[in-house]
């Protein structure tokens, strides 16, 4: 099965501002978008979670997916390009975006909880990377724990 959304014609631009709209239906605020060079690399958000602001950031690492791209291959070589990468992953990020607020609306989850890994902390880094900057160390159990 090859990547998600790989034929996408959506520009990255318009696919974040779907993104920004979700987000703000769902009560961001203060919405960045973050750029290496030309292209956007990362949306940063906030959300007010008990009376605090919490900031997010949902990183595109289009580099991956093109990674992903070149050894698949159900991708025409013709799509093998860092701006198509770019717009797939961006695409990726859209679909994830709105499953996690179905999941919301569902009650299954509230927001913080589906973006925990995304939040960032003091170091400025996302929660997933400091914890895995640590070795894991935080979600290791205990003796007799599991």
């Amino acid at each position: 099965m090859a990547i998600l959304n790989y034929t996408t014609q959506i520009k990255a631009e318009k696919t974040i501002m779907e993104i920004q709209q979700t987000l703000v239906k769902h009560g961001a605020s203060k919405i960045v978008t973050d750029y290496d060079g030309m292209n956007p690399k990362a949306v940063t958000f906030c959300l007010v979670l008990n009376g605090n602001v919490v900031g997010y950031a949902l990183p595109a690492n289009y580099s991956g997916v093109l990674k992903s791209m070149k050894k698949d291959n159900k991708v025409p070589r013709r799509l093998v390009t860092e701006e198509q990468a770019l717009r797939v992953s961006w695409r990726i990020i859209k679909d994830w975006v709105e499953a996690q607020m179905a999941l919301v609306q569902a009650e299954l989850a509230d927001v913080a909880e589906v973006f925990l890994p995304y939040a960032i902390t003091k170091s400025g880094n996302t929660l997933y990377k400091e914890i895995e900057s640590t070795g894991m160390l935080m979600l290791q159990s205990g003796e007799g724990n599991i």
